[in-house]
């Protein structure tokens, strides 16, 4: 008979190595970025006729290591394991050598991974190579908070968008600039990455502690099934919690998977939504301010693809680069998705609200989906022929042929990707690829005003001086009322081949 341990940790090292289902793909905030699974059945592939002529992006920052709350659960656990005498067995064999995954206290909790950095750079690097917006020796700007872990992913992403060439001793070419933006202030309003923090009302509708009771209510069993591997200690739900935390956070920092193996597919379903939980009713479609503290951002973006990838207005200071980058945290996605009105549709009665009874495998909103580490949400602009482009061609020597989507005649539209996936835009789905006509979603964000309301009142800031409800940053560089700062790199320096 073969021993019940080795046949779980057998089984789930081999859903893993299969495809079947992978951990790293279910931990909500912990996970290691991934490309989301399609829920709609959309080709991410830009349509044969269609050309992206224009993108806007906003970014969770990359992998880290833990903030000091969750690093001091890490060093209870550790205590815990240390203190005690005992005997572990099967897949918790490990434990009595288990140290936690950070060497230099002072330097790294808070901070980027070195797989925070990396994907950082190849978002960089793919963006370019997806777009092929930015010639060689162009410079580029992009936008981040300005905690350092945000600014740090835009700096890799930028040293993987402008890694070509040689161009390190040519100050004035192919240079990133990073318009940095106080982080998680309350005096710049709506005119911020970080906007929850500049509206007062948002706070009261943060209902996230329903994520605390599901736990509450699935961690015991977990425990106990995993105690029955130990003699002379015993887990609880709060070793639980950080032990699945492990999971993502020590798969990114050094590869090591052993606490990702001890736990069952239904105990990994669990942990995922009581992430789901936490994320939409904290910050997400259960919260009645998300779509508030979401709108400016999808207003000013949609007012940029409005006028195309020249983006000149009288009055502008600042003219944003054809891919416009924004840099930010975890709780500032969500409301972006509420304020689009995706993945909280009132046509699936049953799935929304999220019931806290327990997971509905037709949900679309997922927060391993969305707020993995380097999640992001993409509004495309499209530009695209009537008909795909012809299987055969004729070529006049010395003359190159418009590209498919770039005749004067195409038509604009636009797609949102999360985490690469395409999600529709509600009731508008009649472009190339399922994409929505821009106008259209033009009109769609000016109906989504409804839902998301005035900033400024909604968030009972009328007797506030210089409140704002408008995101300028864009066009404004530095911004005076959100009072940005600007970063340039790489920095020259001289180089000396012998």
């Amino acid at each position: 008979m073969i021993p019940l341990t080795v046949t779980l940790a057998a089984a789930a090292l081999a859903g893993t190595a299969g495809g079947h289902f992978n951990p790293l793909h279910h931990s909500g905030a912990a996970s290691p970025y991934f490309d989301a699974p399609s829920q709609f059945g959309i080709s991410p592939s830009t349509p044969p006729q269609c050309v992206v002529d224009q993108a806007a992006y906003i970014v969770r920052h990359g992998s880290r290591y833990p903030e000091p709350g969750s690093f001091a659960g890490w060093q209870a656990l550790f205590a815990k394991l240390q203190n005690a005498s005992y005997t572990a067995r099967g897949p918790l064999a490990f434990l009595p050598s288990w140290v936690p995954p950070v060497d230099d206290i002072p330097h790294e909790p808070l901070f980027l991974s070195s797989t925070g950095s990396t994907e950082a750079f190849s978002l960089g690097v793919q963006l370019r190579k997806r777009y092929r917006f930015t010639a060689g020796g162009d410079n580029f700007t992009v936008w981040a908070a300005g905690q350092q872990r945000v600014v740090d992913t835009a700096t890799y992403f930028l040293q993987g968008y402008l890694s070509q060439g040689n161009y390190f001793n040519e100050p004035e070419k192919n240079r990133g600039t990073i318009v940095a933006m106080p982080d998680s202030v309350n005096y710049t309003f709506a005119d911020s990455l970080t906007p929850s923090t500049g509206c007062p009302a948002y706070g009261s509708g943060d209902t996230s502690s329903k994520a605390n009771d599901y736990r509450a209510a699935y961690q015991p069993a977990v425990a106990r099934r995993l105690n029955q591997y130990l003699d002379g200690l015993n887990l609880d739900g709060s070793d639980i919690a950080v032990m699945q935390d492990l999971c993502g956070f020590q798969s990114e920092i050094d590869g090591d998977i052993r606490f990702c193996d001890i736990f069952g597919e239904s105990e990994w379903k669990d942990y995922e939504y009581a992430h789901d939980l936490n994320y939409y009713y904290g910050s997400g479609p259960g919260n009645p301010f998300s779509a508030t503290v979401g709108y400016p951002w999808i207003q000013a973006v949609t007012g940029l693809l409005l006028r195309g990838p020249d983006n000149r207005r009288n009055g502008d200071n600042f003219v944003p680069p054809p891919l416009v980058m924004s840099f930010t945290h975890d709780n500032d996605l969500p409301p972006v998705v509420s304020a689009l009105g995706v993945w909280n549709s009132s046509l699936s009665p049953g799935i929304f609200p999220l019931s806290t009874n327990g997971p509905d495998a037709r949900r679309t909103f997922r927060s391993s989906n969305l707020v993995s580490f380097r999640g992001y949400i993409a509004l495309e602009r499209l530009s695209c022929d009537s008909q795909a482009p012809p299987s055969e061609v004729e070529h006049a020597a010395g003359h190159v042929l418009p590209a498919p989507g770039t005749t004067a005649s195409a038509e604009k539209y636009v797609r949102i990707r999360i985490n690469n996936a395409v999600v529709p835009v509600p009731g508008c789905t009649t472009g190339p690829g399922e994409s929505c006509p821009l106008k259209a979603f033009a009109a769609h964000v000016r109906e989504r005003l409804a839902v998301a309301g005035d900033f400024v009142e909604r968030c009972n800031l009328q007797d506030v001086m210089n409140a704002t409800g408008t995101l300028d940053i864009f066009t404004k560089v530095p911004s005076e009322k959100a009072q940005s700062f600007t970063l340039v790199v790489p920095q020259p320096y001289a180089v000396t081949v012998p």
